[in-house]
C-alpha cells in the first residue's frame, strides 16, 4: 500500500515540473516575440 502512495506522489512531483517548465518555455516565447518580433528568433 505504501508502494502506491510513493508512486503518486513521484507522479504528481513530475507533473507539477513538467507545468513549470512548460509555463517557462512560454514566457520564454513571448519574451522572445516581443523583443525580436519573430516566433522564432533565426528563421525567417
Amino acid at each position: 500500500m505504501s508502494n502506491l502512495k510513493k508512486i503518486e506522489k513521484e507522479k504528481i512531483v513530475a507533473e507539477q515540473l513538467n507545468g513549470r517548465f512548460a509555463m517557462l518555455g512560454f514566457i520564454a516565447a513571448v519574451g522572445a516575440y516581443l523583443t525580436t518580433g519573430q516566433i522564432i528568433p533565426g528563421i525567417v
